[in-house]
């Protein structure tokens, strides 16, 4: 593991220990992402800026979803998986790197981790977070990995 993964990794539990006890503040979710990927707020569709910011308090439990700061938890309903994956590049040293629709980035320990299948192909995230490649990144995937 390399020193700035070991960073992320040990920032992510420090957080995780932080929020993991915080109370849910509503049982009705506010926040929505829809099967395309869209982040909506009561129904609004949210600006790129606010969902990658929210996406980085996005957290997976019990397979349910929650943003969760140190004083909130909000519940948000989540149709497929919260993330669509718009690219994917795999780098020489076997990580592939990813992009989501909404402009967040992060990096896959390798070909094992997607979930490959009958008509998508999904990956957990940091947090439990489940992505899903888009169409085009699907079929190029199968073009390059699968057939």
């Amino acid at each position: 593991m390399t020193s700035k993964n070991a960073q992320l990794t040990q920032a992510t539990d420090a957080i995780s220990s932080l929020t993991n006890d915080t109370s849910l503040c509503s049982e009705e979710a506010i926040f929505e992402i829809n099967a395309n990927g869209d982040w909506l707020y009561k129904d609004e569709k949210l600006p790129v800026k606010f969902c990658k910011l929210f996406s980085s308090i996005l957290n997976r439990i019990d397979n349910q979803y929650f943003l969760i700061t140190p004083v909130e938890k909000l519940r948000v309903i989540v149709a497929q998986q919260a993330l669509v994956i718009v690219d994917y590049e795999r780098r020489c040293d076997g990580l592939f790197s990813i992009k989501s629709s909404i402009n967040t980035e992060h990096l896959i320990a390798g070909y094992e981790q997607f979930i490959i299948g009958e008509d998508s192909i999904t990956l957990t995230l940091d947090r439990g977070i489940e992505a899903k490649l888009n169409r085009a990144s699907f079929y190029r995937f199968i073009g390059e990995f699968v057939a």
